[in-house]
């Protein structure tokens, strides 16, 4: 249990907690399937859970809901699957397969957190579904909505330009307005708001950090990009904020050891955190007890920012991982190569077998398939074809694949399909979808 400035802080232990019984039980099937004992049970979900494959069988699509009519050329639906979880809620809403969330507008953005989802609509508008028992839907309650969404409530004239899709912190909303400056609500045991206090917020409140590019956040952390320079926020037992220390603040301190290029995107996860370049050049920090940092050392944490040795320019990053040990990156680069690395407990790396590694390694897709966008939760990995076809694969014991079971499988099947968006935090996933023709 984490104690940060005199306020005990449950949401780190809490969550991983939770992730860790639901991959420990993933990896106590996996290994009996592996070993020709008999698959164990998951504590997450009522029926044992089928044996992981190791090549592919016929793999069909999810059929495609009609989306609304919108008036943009995007989709006024999102799609969604997995599980959600709060503190002291347990699982909730498990959903195997894609469920349809329709929304009142043209869905320009989705983004998650651990356990609630997020789309932003064109007109600037930001509704929420999910855990609200610590006010992350933002709508002035603590009351859960799974089935409904609900409109943040922001200030009278707040239109909102933009959300984090990797990822917001532990039971928490961050969202930028049109003029840049962030809004937070919902969780905030490790001030990873930057209000130099741990107050939880039941509407959204705008943070005193300046007009920002780039947000991410996870756990109870926060990182941000203000004017050219690196700030973060929160919790930092493994370096998570990079700046040179493990020491916890609730009011920003500077990121250091980045290069002179501009930062274009910023991501977190459990205890790490990244650094996309403009160059190309990609930077982590943080955790590194399975290889998380990518540059071929294990085991020490890094409370600076590293840079990860690639053969070409990075064009998209994401970085996933729920409680210590867990968490894997995924890196799309300028020639439409992926590269992992990290943990691989469950094949997350879509490498087709097991292993953590401690440095990138290739990413093959299937055969004909080329990928746009990449996506990573727990111990799940996800890809956007450049046709819109969703794929996943690593662990499902709590439904995060989305292909109707909860078996871990090495290779990737297909999802849905017209998918514009993806996001993904610990066991849960969101897709928005395209106009269709």
């Amino acid at each position: 249990m984490r104690t940060v400035r005199g306020r005990t802080s449950l949401a780190r232990t809490f969550l991983a907690a939770v992730v860790g019984v639901v991959l420990l039980a993933g990896c106590g099937s996996f290994v009996a399937s592996l070993t020709g004992a008999s698959s164990a049970t998951s504590s997450a979900a009522s029926s044992p859970s089928p044996s992981p494959s190791a090549s592919p069988s016929a793999a069909v699509i999810l059929p495609l809901p009609n989306p609304p009519a919108s008036a943009g050329g995007g989709s006024a639906t999102t799609l969604h699957w997995g599980t959600v979880f709060g503190t002291n809620t347990g699982m909730l809403d498990m959903q195997t397969a894609p469920v349809t969330m329709n929304l009142p507008g043209t869905v320009a953005e989705v983004g998650t957190s651990n356990s609630t989802q997020y789309a932003l609509l064109t007109n600037g508008s930001l509704y929420a579904w999910g855990v609200g028992t610590t006010g992350q839907l933002g709508d002035g309650g603590t009351q859960n909505s799974f089935d409904t969404p609900v409109q943040v409530q922001f200030p009278s004239g707040v239109k909102i330009a933009w959300i984090p899709t990797d990822a917001m912190p532990y039971d928490t909303g961050l969202a930028v307005d049109t003029t840049g400056h962030v809004w937070g609500w919902g969780e905030n045991g490790g001030g990873e708001l930057c209000t130099g206090k741990a107050t939880d917020y039941l509407t959204p409140v705008e943070l005193p950090i300046g007009t920002v590019s780039a947000l991410a956040g996870a756990s109870n952390h926060m990182v941000y990009d203000s004017e050219g320079a690196v700030w973060a926020c929160g919790n930092n037992d493994d370096g998570d904020l990079g700046d040179g220390s493990q020491a916890n603040s609730m009011t920003p301190v500077q990121v250091w050891g980045l290069p002179g290029s501009a930062v274009t995107r910023l991501v977190a996860s459990f205890a790490n955190a990244g650094a996309l370049l403009a160059d190309g050049q990609y930077f982590d920090w943080g955790y590194n007890g399975a290889g998380q940092l990518g540059n071929g050392s294990l085991g020490s944490l890094s409370d600076v920012p590293v840079p990860v040795s690639l053969p070409d320019p990075v064009s998209q990053v994401a970085l996933g991982g729920s409680y210590w040990n867990n968490g894997q990156t995924l890196v799309l680069l300028s020639t439409g190569a992926v590269w992992g690395w990290g943990n691989n407990a469950f094949c997350q790396l879509g490498t087709g077998g097991l292993g953590s590694q401690r440095s990138p390694v290739q990413v093959f897709p299937p055969a004909g398939v080329q990928y746009q966008s990449l996506a990573t939760g727990s111990g799940t990995a996800y890809a956007i074809s450049t046709t819109g076809t969703v794929y996943a694969w690593g662990v499902s014991h709590v439904g995060q694949l989305g292909d109707g079971g909860t078996r871990t499988v090495c290779y990737p099947v297909q999802i849905a399909s017209h998918a514009a968006q993806i996001s993904s935090t610990a066991d849960d996933a969101v897709i928005s979808l395209g106009a269709q023709t």
